[in-house]
């Protein structure tokens, strides 16, 4: 087993120019690739683990790279990844007519204020959500997997019998390169993307369907979260698909094909109850982690005392985190931008005689919600995922609570035209809080495979810091030409044909505008919340009877909230996964072939996450969605039997090749 190396048992190259400057190159194109897809598909890519295997290629061709500086590169490039979701909420300003464009630095003092901010308030998180925590962190793991597969570590003796020829490195390479084929495939369309069924059912003419995403990197992240977690996602999909979807069409009937009516319940009803069951859950979970986050404040504060009493040497390598009090002044420095900003803002939104009451509270605000977002954020990720994790339904809560501020505190005061103003206040703040919350989504991530590969914790925070100015930079212009090329819809004056769809800034826009104005539906808010109290009673009570057995509240909500083309194959692969563990522990090298397994997972994220970057890049520069589209729709039905049948055909003999590398 390794043992972390102290600071004076030798130098480790992590922090290094050459790191630097790959790790910023790789964030700025990444960034790009994510800003665009992210405003078309909706979602955006994890680009911990492209980064890593792009930075290890180009590494190896250099004399002296470490396994350790190879994860400073993916540290720097794990920003793009997770700044770029700012997307979800910046266009909501041009969408609701305040802005025409993106001023530059405006825009790049929230991503970057914000972003330094969410790597400074996960500092004092470390202990409690990584260190001390059995969360499994997906991602982070896989990426650290990746990693020390790619440095020849091995850590178990029958693991070291598999590694010495080389059966880790052949997993991650086979799975990488099936996932990375299977995806250039269903590019083509002859395999579909998603396995797909809408249907109306009763005289009420209500209806329901699901969406299995034929993605191997989501069955892999299933595999790695295991079955607790997805056990929970598959009931808050039940929830929102079995019960949510129907009940509101019963209550709301709506015409037309079924798919068209089941999807608009869920995204007008049913993503609400999501966001309420998910409120709940977090303010739970806040209430949770109060005593373990006193801890690793405590930790912090006894590890700033020993390098004052000069006895850093004593404290573990891997125990070093930037000192407490610089985080402190840094948080400090990052909320002066902030306070220009929204300062800045008020002056020019014509809401300049409450300028200062409007800096201070949006001060005090951001400081605060900040740091909560933070902790159910890194939370959110150790339970399944950076690029999983609903950032949208932490938007959603953010600017719902600041937008009921402004109309308690302000509105009354205000001239009845000055409602478009607050809608367009509550969205710029909700943006720094955002550009907080998703590099916390990702830095306890990346701290925990730093965990995993004996890295510098301090190393690599500062690393992120690097990768959140280099994202902040590029994130401005490319939104800018995305906006003149196509817009965003919903926006003034925009072409619908052509408008990028920005479904996340579109949704928490209208819900700014909705509670100002004082026309948003809070039953189903109210709903979802109800839904999370019993989840919370239920897990408790679970909790006391079995103690082995739990449904995390958390990830019910995520369930309900997310759509089931993002959750179904997480379940899939979590049921998958935990069925080869139990047959891999029957086995006499129940460890390696576990392990083997957690690698070839690793691969299919890594082979899906490079080909995704890649052709969301195509999309890029071609403007045409399919770029490389074989068949037309008329093969839609064709395409879904050959996609379904293979991508269950190739589970199958990817498990069983794995259980074979072990006997060879």
């Amino acid at each position: 087993m390794n043992t972390p190396a102290t600071e004076g048992a030798g130098s480790v190259g992590e922090f290094t120019f050459r790191g630097m400057v790959i790790g910023v190159l790789l964030t700025l194109v990444f960034t790009a690739a994510n800003v665009y897809f992210g405003l078309k598909a909706g979602l955006t890519f994890s680009t911990s683990i492209p980064a890593a295997v792009i930075s290890m290629a180009i590494l190896r061709a250099l004399k002296g790279a470490t396994m350790q500086e190879n994860n400073i590169v993916q540290t720097v490039a794990s920003a793009a990844g997770t700044l770029s979701s700012i997307i979800f909420v910046l266009p909501g300003l041009v969408i609701v007519g305040w802005w025409t464009g993106f001023p530059f630095w405006m825009s790049f003092l929230v991503c970057a204020s914000g972003g330094i901010l969410g790597v400074m308030y996960t500092i004092p998180l470390r202990r409690a959500l990584v260190t001390d925590s059995d969360l499994p962190y997906p991602e982070g793991v896989a990426c650290a997997e990746v990693l020390k597969v790619g440095s020849g570590r091995a850590h178990d003796a029958d693991i070291e019998a598999v590694e010495s020829g080389g059966a880790g490195l052949k997993a991650v390479l086979v799975g990488a390169v099936v996932s990375a084929v299977f995806y250039v495939i269903v590019q083509t369309q002859i395999f579909t993307s998603d396995v797909v069924r809408y249907f109306r059912f009763g005289k009420s003419g209500a209806a329901t369907g699901f969406d299995f995403s034929l993605s191997f990197a989501l069955f892999a992240i299933g595999h790695l979260v295991g079955p607790a977690v997805g056990i929970a996602m598959l009931a808050g999909a039940l929830i929102g698909w079995g019960w949510g979807v129907p009940h509101f069409l019963m209550m709301h009937p709506a015409a037309g094909p079924a798919a068209a009516a089941a999807q608009g319940a869920w995204a007008h009803y049913v993503r609400f109850v999501g966001a309420g069951t998910i409120g709940v859950a977090a303010v739970w979970t806040l209430a949770t982690m109060v005593k373990p986050v006193a801890k690793g404040l405590a930790g912090a504060l006894a590890a700033s005392r020993a390098r004052k009493a000069g006895l850093a040497h004593t404290l573990p390598r891997t125990e070093h985190d930037i000192p407490i009090g610089t985080v402190g002044l840094v948080s400090l420095i990052c909320l002066v931008p902030v306070g220009w900003l929204l300062w800045h803002f008020s002056r020019i939104s014509g809401l300049g005689s409450y300028a200062l009451l409007l800096t201070v509270g949006g001060v005090i605000f951001v400081a605060v919600m900040g740091f909560l977002v933070s902790t159910v954020c890194g939370y959110m990720a150790g339970l399944i995922g950076s690029s999983n994790s609903p950032l949208s339904g932490i938007g959603i809560l953010v600017v719902v609570v600041i937008a009921l501020m402004l109309v308690l505190g302000l509105k009354s005061h205000l001239p009845p035209d000055a409602g478009r103003a607050l809608v367009a206040f509550a969205l710029f703040v909700t943006s720094v809080v955002f550009a907080v919350a998703s590099i916390a989504n990702n830095n306890l991530q990346d701290l925990k495979t730093g965990q995993l590969v004996d890295a510098t914790p301090a190393k690599q925070q500062w690393a992120l810091v690097v990768g959140v100015i280099a994202g902040a930079l590029v994130i401005p212009p490319v939104l800018d030409l995305v906006n003149h090329a196509y817009g965003f819809l919903g926006a003034p004056g925009v072409n619908p044909a052509h408008a990028l769809p920005a479904p996340q800034a579109g949704l928490i826009s209208a819900l700014a505008q909705g509670v100002i104005q004082h026309n948003v539906d809070w039953s189903a808010i109210m709903t979802g919340g109800l839904i999370g109290v019993a989840l919370i009673a239920f897990d408790e009570t679970l909790a006391r009877v079995a103690k082995r057995v739990r449904v995390p509240p958390l990830a019910v909500g995520l369930g309900i909230y997310l759509p089931t083309s993002s959750t179904l194959m997480i379940v899939v692969g979590s049921l998958v996964g935990w069925w080869f563990n139990r047959r891999a522990s029957r086995a006499p090298r129940a460890e390696a072939i576990q392990q083997l397994g957690v690698l070839l997972a690793s691969g299919l994220i890594v082979g899906e996450s490079l080909l995704g970057v890649i052709f969301a890049a195509a999309v890029a520069f071609t403007g045409r969605p399919a770029p490389i589209a074989l068949v037309g729709k008329d093969f839609a039905a064709v395409s879904m039997w050959l996609g379904g049948v293979a991508f269950a055909a190739v589970v199958f003999v990817l498990y069983r090749w794995i259980e074979g590398l072990v006997r060879e």
